[in-house]
């Protein structure tokens, strides 16, 4: 299988966006990459904080890292890591094994933000 690519997009109307995400690509029938959306830059700020942005960094291409481990290299309190590492498996962005370690199963992490004056 190729590498998983992650695209993070803040789109208010999150149906127009999940739409945009499940097309069918019919001129090209490989895996076109997933997509995170959140649906105001507050919700994406809140959940992918600077902390969390750094776990995410650490593991990506690191394959599986033990949460103390992890923890260690982050230089953060294990339990903090913990509670961390359970959002970021909520969204999606990391993912835990079956030996409780975290890896990170994206090669490439795109985010996609666009600000536009108010009309």
């Amino acid at each position: 299988m190729a590498a998983r690519t992650l695209t993070i997009t803040i789109n208010p109307d999150w149906r127009s966006a999940l739409r945009q995400a499940a097309r069918p690509a019919f001129s090209i029938p490989a895996y076109q990459g997933e997509t995170l959306n959140f649906e105001t830059p507050g919700a994406f700020f809140s959940r992918l904080t600077s902390r969390r942005w750094a776990m995410v960094s650490a593991l990506l291409g690191a394959g599986e890292v033990p949460v103390r481990e992890l923890a260690r290299r982050l230089g953060r309190d294990v339990k903090r890591v913990h509670e961390d590492a359970c959002v970021l498996v909520e969204l999606g962005l990391i993912e835990r094994t079956a030996s409780g370690g975290l890896v990170c199963p994206f090669a490439d992490v795109h985010m996609d933000m666009h600000m536009r004056r108010a009309a």
